[in-house]
């Protein structure tokens, strides 16, 4: 069936759906919530079967919450202009600068230099520089980077060493690393990925005394995401994939080359690199500063944005044309539907908890769960990751946020609890190409078979488990204890 009839054919299954549901009413919610549970149904249908695009799909409370009376106009509206999403934003446009001025490629070739060019080293340099820029950047955008970068040395080795075993070890290496690589480097901050934006601006509007800083986030992913990706280099080439490259110059030349046609660090790579660690030290030490003085007051959104406006202050002292280091036209590759996407889940997240649905649904699975407990956080974490698989992270994230939060409530338990793996686990998804962008993304390269991804992909879905649901029970706690919540 062509993609067109296809995705007319979703749609009109999604709106018989959501209306039988409404008529049938099989859980006899008041009218109100009956209409609201009705939206959710839809969009959460056309989320999961991609029928039209997520951003789209996240404007239709715009339409229908007025026009059914479910919420006035200015009420529906109110989530699309979130501070979380403004915080992303800045990270959006610090990042557009980065790739912009060539910034990243210059940082993921002196790691790989760094690291050495035996088959090992190879493969840990790629992931150190992936799961580094992915902090940062996109994770689609940091793939897509590295992607030729690894194919250039993939080739140099088949040129050096022949199509031998070891060479094609090291081509399935570096594409799940660069892959898997982007989705455990993006857990490591709150910009890093849409999904932690997402969970993050549900927590500060739901529970402001648990709304985790920049600083605090990092405290406890960053360790996560290196032990991740310290995990991913051992299972490739110590378990799965072993290879017996040593040492090559041709390898190291290719990387040389590349750096050589970068030429010198350029005057805006230095002015954006300096705006990007300033705005990386006000997010780290942004309590401390508010601390000692009170004429100013930092929060991670304020200090996102004034490095994203900074770069449109700063001239270039460039002659390629672009006379600030950010102008507007380069804001037209940023992801604007990802912030329309978290307004539209906050929005409905709203209403589906004034409606009293979330707190319902919350009763029903504590009454399942008994009275928490680790078994309960590695429970969250694995369906969490299993329903990744097959679907959207950020819409996943967005539909579970507040269904987590309400079997937490009933609990009476940290909602971070549940809500932290929940999240993380979202962004780990490795045994299918769909799963995440990055996966499908080295999977359409033709050097992968699905037994691949599948093994590797099974076995990192299970460290990923183990090392999310213990990061969450024994962590947690302690970061908020430290900071009197």
């Amino acid at each position: 069936m062509p993609l067109i009839q296809r995705n007319v054919l979703l749609i009109l299954v999604g709106v018989l759906i959501a209306i039988s549901l409404y008529a049938a009413n099989i859980f006899h919610l008041p009218q109100g919530a009956n209409k609201v549970a009705a939206v959710a149904v839809l969009m959460i249908f056309l989320w999961i079967s991609e029928a039209l695009p997520l951003p789209a799909v996240a404007l239709f409370p715009l339409v229908l919450f007025p026009l059914l009376g479910i919420a006035k106009l200015d009420v529906t509206a109110a989530p699309y202009a979130n501070s979380i999403i403004f915080l992303f934003m800045g990270g959006f446009m610090i990042g557009l600068a980065i790739e912009k001025w060539q910034l990243h490629r210059r940082i993921a070739l002196r790691i790989v230099k760094i690291t050495g060019t035996s088959g090992n080293k190879i493969v840990l340099g790629f992931i150190l520089a992936t799961g580094l820029l992915s902090m940062w950047l996109s994770n689609t955008a940091t793939t897509m980077m590295m992607y030729p970068i690894a194919m250039s040395v993939v080739h140099v080795l088949e040129q050096t060493h022949g199509a031998n075993k070891s060479v094609k070890h090291i081509g399935i290496c570096l594409l799940l690393s660069i892959a898997y690589a982007s989705n455990y480097g993006g857990i490591a901050t709150l910009i890093g990925t849409p999904p932690n934006v997402a969970y993050a601006a549900f927590v500060e509007k739901h529970y402001a005394g648990y709304a985790m800083s920049f600083f605090e986030w990092m405290a406890i992913c960053t360790p996560l995401a290196l032990l991740l990706l310290l995990a991913l280099y051992w299972v490739l080439t110590r378990w799965l994939y072993k290879n017996d490259i040593q040492q090559s110059a041709d390898t190291a030349a290719i990387i040389n080359n590349e750096l050589k046609a970068l030429g010198p660090v350029t005057i805006p790579e230095k002015r954006v690199l300096i705006i990007f660690i300033t705005t990386a030290l006000l997010w780290v030490f942004k309590d401390v500063i508010n601390t000692y003085q009170t004429q100013l007051k930092f929060d991670d959104t304020i200090i996102a944005m004034m490095g994203a406006l900074t770069l449109f202050m700063v001239p270039s002292g460039s002659y390629n044309g672009s006379k600030m280091l950010m102008e507007w036209s380069d804001t037209s590759k940023m992801a604007w539907g990802i912030l329309l996407l978290f307004g539209g889940g906050l929005t409905l997240a709203t209403q589906l908890e004034a409606t009293g649905i979330v707190g319902a649904v919350g009763k029903w699975l504590a009454s399942l769960s008994g009275t928490g407990g680790l078994g309960l956080v590695l429970a969250v974490t694995v369906l969490s990751i299993l329903i990744s698989e097959v679907t959207s992270n950020i819409a996943q994230v967005i539909v579970f946020a507040p269904v987590m939060s309400s079997i937490a409530d009933n609990l009476h338990i940290n909602p971070l609890l549940l809500g932290i793996p929940m999240t993380l686990a979202a962004s780990c998804a490795a045994m299918l190409p769909m799963g995440t962008p990055p996966n499908a993304i080295v999977f359409a390269s033709g050097r992968l078979q699905l037994k691949d991804m599948l093994l590797t992909g099974f076995i990192m879905n299970v460290v990923s488990i183990m090392l999310i649901t213990l990061f969450s029970w024994y962590l947690i706690p302690l970061i908020m204890h430290a900071i009197g919540t």
